[in-house]
Formats: structure tokens, C-alpha cells, sequence
């Protein structure tokens, strides 16, 4: 049992040489050529989603631990590297649907495998690759133990080529030895700052650059010779192999993304049946044949044969007279459960009749409902209006009344002005003559 932690991640040579594929009888260059072939797909895939370079190497990583726990015949390339990027993208931040991952690994296995470029089934087959999707994330969560943590080297050999005072060439260089040495075993093997340093050294001797060696410049961060000597032994190994191939080596039957699958089993189902139709008929042939093998002509076999024949005659003859009353009795009871059959079904149309008649009833009732509720309604309308009509009229009557009174009042008002001006000319009359009066008085005395 391997037990993982946050830190302790990393197996010897002879854990990897004891692997369960090796157990379930996978060789070493098949094992070799599916992990590099996983890891292609996982690359490929994230360049199409258009993620970062850190969710696939995460993927890579997941990829290589989950096969050193499990085993190739267990469980499909494809569906655990569609997994893996899955999950990683979730661990990265860079989170993406499962319909778009399948989509994406769809096209690439039509692509791959120079099979027709077909729109995936999003009813049938696409439920059954999600449902398988999520399940193998679940193996690859149990198996990690939620211990999902990656350390990748791309972030020291900024910091060593900088310490170091190398050309920028060496550094594109070094990061491409880096993304390049996730498809081998070298992330389970080694820390990450020892592959950083191996990727530094291997980039340094192709472009020729010389490193400081007295101190060694890998003392510095805590590497050594052998360790950086493995990477670079094992990313020349990986440049001479050929392009990966997929090889099926999983027990529980090929996996496919796309319709091959399907079609495949179809054409098995349909070679599978001509075949077991076939059988009863060589079966029957061959019996004859092998009769008259068994009998010898020489001693009266041509009487037994015909005594056979005759028996097997009378044999028919009785199943026949047999059958015969059985026949009539089927008869007999088909007839009575066809005659109820039509009772059943006049029974159903007179009921379904009946529901209709029901049905245009209550419609005509609801019909009628809603025009009594116009009828009352117009009739409201009518009321309301006749009674505006009537406020109306009362509004003008009381209108005339107010009119006429202030009419009273201002006829009133003029009467008692003309009272009032004919008094006061009497008595401007009156004082006007006794004013005269006087004076003639005054005058008669003086």
C-alpha cells in the first residue's frame, strides 16, 4: 500500500517497478507508452479549452499518481486523462464544463483515430460520458486521499537562471524541458527543485553555456549529481521514442468518446445472429447422416429403417389427432374473449361519448354564464350612466335655485336703494323750502 501525504508523494524505483500494471501483466515499454500517450491527450485537451499551462501540468501530475496506485487494466486512458483535466481545472481556478470537456475530447479521438467528424448524441451518449466523467473524478479523489497539493518545477528555474545570470534563450529552453518531462515518471520520482535543476543542466549543455562548478552550483539548491544525471537520462529517453500510441489493454472492454463504441456493438450483435440461426440447421443435417453410420447395411439395416420410419409416422399421426381438439378448444376460447374484447371496446366508445356530450354541456353552461355576466354588466353600464344622468339634472336644478335666489336678493337690494334715494330727496326738498323760509323771515324783520 502507498501511502500519499502533502510532501511525501514520491516513490523508489523498485515501488515503480512493482506498479499495479505490472502486476495485471503490462510490460514496461506498454505502461511506458500509455502514460506518455495519457499525457498527450491531457496537453492537447488544454490547449483546445484554452487553459493555462498550470492546470495541465496538474493534470499530468494526477495522471502519473493515480497509475501508481491503479492499474491500466482497470481503468481506461482516456477517461481518467479526461478526468484529470477536469479536476485540475477545478484545483487551478480556471474551472470548465464537463460538456465541454467531452466535446473536446470527442473531437480528438475522431481526430486521432481518422474517424468521421460527428455532432455528439447530447441525449443518450452524452448523459452515459458525463455520469462516466464524474465517477472516475470520484476514483482519482478517493485514491489521492483529497490530497490534491502539486508543486511544479516551472517556478524555480526562473529563480535558479536568474541567480545563475543565464541568457533568456537557456530559459525558453528550460521551460519547455520542464512542460516536456511531465509525461514521464519523473514528478513521482523527484522533487520539484531537482527537476528544475536536471531541466537547467539539460538546457545548459544543448545551448553550450557553461555553469559554475567550483563550489557546484547545484549545491546551492539542494540537488545532486545523481538526481539531475536521472532527469536528464530519462528526457533523452523520452526524445527517442516514437509518437504514443493508444494500445487497449483495459478488462472491462474499449472505452470511446465517440459513436464507434455503439456502432461496433451493433455489427457484433449483427454477425452474432445468422450465426446461432444457423446452428439448428447444421445440427439437423448432421443428425441423418450420422443414423446410417450406426447401422450395418449387411445385416437387415434397410428393415430396421423402415420400421423406424413407420413408427415415427404413427407418432405424428397421434400428435396430430392430439393437437386437433386442443386446436378447436383454442378456437372456442378465442371466440368468446374476441366477443368480449368488442364489448370492452363498445363499452369504451360509449364512455368516451359520454365524457364528450359531458364536456360540450359544460361548456355550453360556462357559455351561458359568460353572457349573463355581459348582459349584467351592460346593464350596470346602463344604470350608472342613467344615474349620472339623474345627478346631472339635480346638479342643474340646484344650480336654477341658487341663480334665482340671488336674483331675489339683488332685486331686493335695488328697491330698498330707491326707497332710500326718493327719502332722501324729500327730505333735501324739505330742509331746502324751511331754509327759504327762514330767510324770508329774516328778511320781513329786518
Amino acid at each position: 500500500m502507498i501511502y500519499t501525504a502533502i510532501d511525501n508523494f514520491y516513490l523508489t524505483d523498485d515501488e515503480l517497478q512493482n506498479s499495479p500494471s505490472r502486476k495485471d501483466g503490462i510490460d514496461e515499454a506498454t505502461e511506458t507508452t500509455l502514460r506518455i500517450y495519457g499525457c498527450d491527450l491531457i496537453q492537447e485537451s488544454g490547449i483546445l479549452l484554452k487553459l493555462p499551462q498550470a492546470v495541465m501540468a496538474t493534470g499530468q501530475v494526477l495522471f502519473h499518481r493515480f497509475y501508481c496506485k491503479k492499474s491500466f487494466a482497470r481503468f481506461n486512458v482516456k477517461k481518467v486523462a479526461a478526468s484529470c483535466v477536469w479536476l485540475a481545472s477545478k484545483l487551478e481556478e480556471s474551472p470548465r464544463k464537463s460538456r465541454q470537456v467531452i466535446i473536446v475530447f470527442h473531437r480528438m479521438e475522431c481526430r486521432r483515430e481518422n474517424l468521421p467528424i460527428e455532432f455528439l448524441d447530447l441525449n443518450s451518449k452524452f448523459a452515459e460520458l458525463k455520469i462516466e466523467l464524474s465517477k472516475t473524478e470520484r476514483h482519482i479523489l478517493k485514491e489521492m486521499g483529497f490530497v490534491c497539493h502539486v508543486e511544479h518545477p516551472h517556478k524555480f528555474i526562473s529563480n535558479y537562471l536568474m541567480t545563475l545570470g543565464t541568457p533568456q534563450e537557456l530559459r525558453q529552453e528550460a521551460w519547455n524541458l520542464a512542460n516536456d518531462s511531465l509525461r514521464t515518471t519523473l514528478c513521482v520520482r523527484f522533487k520539484s527543485a531537482v527537476v528544475a535543476c536536471g531541466v537547467v543542466y539539460a538546457a545548459a549543455r544543448r545551448f553550450q553555456v557553461p555553469l559554475p562548478e567550483n563550489p557546484p552550483w547545484w549545491k546551492a539548491f539542494d540537488a545532486e549529481k545523481s538526481g539531475i544525471d536521472e532527469v536528464c537520462r530519462v528526457l533523452a529517453h523520452l526524445y527517442s521514442l516514437p509518437k504514443a500510441q493508444y494500445v487497449s489493454v483495459c478488462k472491462d472492454g474499449d472505452f470511446s468518446f465517440s459513436n464507434k463504441s455503439s456502432d461496433s456493438q451493433l455489427q457484433l450483435i449483427s454477425k452474432e445472429i445468422p450465426r446461432t440461426t444457423s446452428l439448428p440447421a447444421n445440427n439437423d443435417s448432421t443428425e441423418p447422416k450420422a443414423a446410417p453410420s450406426g447401422v450395418n447395411v449387411e445385416s437387415g439395416g434397410s428393415k430396421d429403417i423402415t420400421k423406424v420410419a413407420l413408427d415415427k409416422l404413427k407418432e405424428s399421426k397421434k400428435t396430430d389427432d392430439e393437437s386437433k381438439p386442443a386446436e378447436g378448444e383454442a378456437r372456442e376460447e378465442l371466440i368468446p374473449r374476441s366477443k368480449s374484447e368488442h364489448r370492452t371496446e363498445a363499452t369504451g366508445d360509449k364512455s368516451k361519448e359520454r365524457d364528450r356530450d359531458r364536456e360540450r354541456e359544460r361548456e355550453r353552461e360556462r357559455d351561458r354564464i359568460k353572457a349573463q355576466d355581459r348582459d349584467r354588466g351592460r346593464d350596470s353600464d346602463r344604470e350608472r350612466e342613467r344615474d349620472e344622468i339623474e345627478r346631472d339634472r339635480d346638479r342643474a336644478k340646484d344650480r336654477g335655485r341658487h341663480r334665482s335666489k340671488d336674483r331675489g336678493r339683488e332685486s331686493g337690494h335695488s328697491e330698498k336703494s330707491r326707497h332710500h334715494s326718493s327719502r332722501d330727496r324729500d327730505y333735501h326738498s324739505s330742509s331746502y323750502s324751511s331754509r327759504e323760509k327762514d330767510r324770508h323771515r329774516h328778511h320781513s324783520y329786518a
